[in-house]
């Protein structure tokens, strides 16, 4: 899919029938970035501080600035107030936020470019990557596809494969995002489509049939060169996709 990135109106709401996907840049002038980094918690500002490399750690900042800016936009605060509690699993919440009206989100980003889901009452997944060659995807798709998916991608043609590698794993990453299983739950235990033309989906949970029809994946194309998918909990819901500007 290829979506239409529109710039969100000020007074921007929320509904629990729409699940909302911003894009932006995390590559910032001086003055956007330093405006981020001043949100930050000081667990957050710790955390920057251990990349190595300027420009992961700028965009690590970016990125959690960025966050806090729409979260503050969705609950009418200023981004510092807003605060995290996390899950034994690292996944973060929103603090103080539970049950019905609570916001759920997730973010990725890959070589500069962001992704971030938002949702109300309803589990979300967001994975993004950059389609670059990767000499070991053999290999990959041996050890990390499901039985099913290694079927397929053997069918396929060589032109269409580095493509169909790529659908596949941000599905399954968008999936295990959601479910918030990280690494406990195998990424061969469940399977999704990855053909040209086959429409993103889960097909199969190895544990339960039945939880595969609770959950929707939807592809999009934030950029040329990128791949993304998000997973989110339910059906019927309304995809709207705003690009982030500071």
């Amino acid at each position: 899919m290829i979506p239409l990135w529109k710039v969100p109106q000020p007074e921007l709401t929320l509904p629990e029938k729409d699940v909302h996907i911003w894009r932006a840049d995390l590559d910032l002038p001086i003055i956007g970035f330093r405006k981020l980094h001043q949100t930050l918690s000081i667990d957050e500002r710790m955390r920057a501080e251990r990349f190595y490399f300027e420009k992961d750690r700028r965009r690590f900042i970016a990125a959690r600035g960025i966050l806090r800016e729409i979260l503050g936009c969705y609950l009418g605060v200023e981004p510092n107030a807003v605060r995290f509690w996390y899950e034994n699993n690292g996944k973060p919440r929103l603090a103080g936020m539970s049950g019905k009206g609570a916001i759920y989100f997730n973010l990725s980003h890959s070589e500069g470019i962001a992704l971030y889901g938002f949702t109300r009452n309803h589990e979300i997944g967001v994975d993004i990557e950059y389609m670059r060659d990767i000499s070991e995807m053999d290999q990959m798709v041996e050890q990390f596809f499901s039985v099913r998916e290694k079927r397929v991608f053997r069918t396929l043609p060589e032109n269409q494969k580095k493509e169909a590698f790529f659908n596949c794993w941000t599905r399954k990453e968008a999936f295990i995002k959601a479910v918030g299983d990280g690494l406990s739950r195998p990424l061969d235990s469940f399977a999704v489509t990855l053909g040209r033309g086959d429409p993103a989906r889960l097909l199969r949970i190895e544990e339960d049939s039945n939880v595969a029809f609770r959950w929707s994946i939807q592809d999009l194309r934030p950029t040329p060169g990128f791949v993304a998918a998000i997973a989110v909990e339910g059906e019927n819901l309304e995809l709207r996709c705003w690009q982030w500007s500071n």
